[in-house]
């Protein structure tokens, strides 16, 4: 079969040429989306007067044909194959003949690709949702059973103040709550069918798009023919939402693999999610976590060379775009396989509490000294400069917190009474933060709750 568009030209390509345009090896991958809406389109086209009936039926039926030998694996992509268009209209024409010409009409390889990569991304995110949401069911869970664990909470990676792990955990809960919304947001804007605006001035056949929209599950149509086949802005727009989420994921996944360092302890990692060494035998090591973090770096560089290439584009549609479909079906691929890891990885790590609550500190409880002096009318500034001086006696003396004496303290400062040395404990630390979004007990539940309602299950 000869190029689609070798007409005027009287010498062939060059090979390295034909390699280097070539994009089959990578958007073979469009072949569903493709024959789907090549099947829309027919029926648009017969509806507008180009194809009779009879010619609707044959090419829909061909197509249905080339479907079934891509699904079932028989589909023979050959050398002259530049793209998947080109592929099944080649492999149309052979089946049914010189009818598959006329597939085409009114059509561009500008106008058809733009759609595929919309339609072939409308239904990623669906498996993408998908995973996400058992991600945050499974944050949920794990929260709801680890209530009553306390660990210590870290600032600048340094001991803080005591918090309860749920709320730590519950942390990304939200973090991938504002990821779901980007989602049905960016949603939105993928939905928009450009099928119908040619090569960029636009169909000059009465076809109905808003049919020919509804038929192929777009909720409206393009407003301007020659920004239709050159936006791109929806796949930049999808790996700044892959980013972000991945972002996130590393975020959580170094806190992991932190914890599940054995001198810290606080989790301990499922051989599932683990690797070993192959030179010492005593290693666990949290690749998965790991890979999470890495990848996310391989996202964030996809993001950023998309937009380099689309910078400069003129109007309207340039060869640049074909750069597109590489980077998305990478974070595509990528994100389906670390959501349902980091989900397991998450749902069969085992807690070790007794690791949290040997490694919290009284100093931890420094602040919660300084509110009880608060509390007694001292003001906040003051408190807090009275407190550093009986840390700074703690540590000079090389004890505890708690071993100081009420003796002790008044000897800083006269207002401490016996009542100061009740902060000495960190389930009343933890407690004491009751407000909405706070890590006591009913507001750590009370945010668990929000958060099975929002994702719409039932205690």
């Amino acid at each position: 079969m000869s190029k689609l568009w070798g007409g005027r030209f009287d010498q062939p390509t060059d090979p390295r040429m034909d390699q280097f345009n070539k994009s089959i090896d990578f958007d073979a991958r469009l072949w569903e989306v493709d024959i789907l809406a090549s099947q829309a389109y027919a029926r648009a086209i017969c509806d507008a007067g180009v194809l009779s009936e009879a010619e609707r039926d044959q090419i829909v039926s061909g197509l249905e044909k080339v479907f079934e030998e891509w699904d079932e694996g028989r589909f023979v992509i050959r050398t002259e194959d530049e793209d998947i268009h080109t592929a099944v209209e080649r492999r149309l024409t052979e089946l049914i003949g010189p009818v598959a010409g006329k597939l085409h009409t009114g059509r561009s390889r500008n106008d058809q690709v733009a759609t595929d990569l919309r339609l072939y991304l409308c239904h990623a995110l669906d498996v993408l949702e998908a995973q996400l949401n058992e991600l945050q069911l499974t944050i949920i869970q794990t929260a709801e059973q680890s209530i009553d664990v306390i660990m210590p909470g870290y600032t600048h990676l340094q001991p803080a103040q005591p918090v309860r792990f749920s709320h730590w955990l519950m942390s990304f809960f939200w973090m991938l709550q504002r990821d779901w919304g980007r989602l049905e947001d960016m949603r939105r804007r993928i939905e928009v069918m450009p099928l119908g605006s040619g090569a960029l001035a636009g169909t000059p056949l009465s076809i109905d798009r808003q049919a020919l929209a509804q038929r192929l599950g777009f909720s409206r149509v393009s407003e301007n023919s020659m920004d239709a086949v050159s936006d791109r802005d929806f796949v930049a727009e999808f790996l700044f939402w892959a980013t972000m989420l991945s972002v996130h994921l590393s975020r959580l996944g170094e806190d992991l693999i932190l914890f599940s360092n054995p001198a810290i302890g606080f989790v301990r990692l499922s051989d599932a999610y683990t690797t070993g060494s192959s030179l010492m035998p005593q290693k666990k090591n949290p690749d998965a976590f790991e890979l999470v973090r890495g990848k996310t770096g391989r996202i964030i560089g996809k993001l950023t060379g998309l937009l380099a290439t689309l910078k400069g584009i003129p109007s309207t549609y340039n060869k640049d775009l074909q750069e597109d479909k590489e980077p998305l079906f990478d974070a595509i691929d990528t994100l389906q396989l670390a959501l349902p890891v980091v989900t397991g990885a998450l749902a069969t790590m085992a807690l070790r509490p007794s690791k949290m609550q040997a490694a919290l500190d009284d100093a931890m409880l420094a602040t919660d000294l300084a509110d009880w002096l608060v509390a007694r009318g001292t003001p906040f500034r003051q408190s807090h400069h009275i407190v550093g001086q009986v840390v700074h006696e703690a540590e000079r003396r090389g004890i505890p917190l708690r071993a100081l004496t009420l003796e002790d303290l008044q000897r800083i400062h006269p207002g401490f009474t016996a009542d100061a040395l009740s902060v000495w404990d960190f389930e009343r630390s933890v407690e004491q933060r009751q407000a909405p979004g706070g890590t006591a007990r009913d507001a750590v539940l009370a945010q668990i709750a929000q958060a099975r309602a929002i994702m719409g299950v039932l205690e």
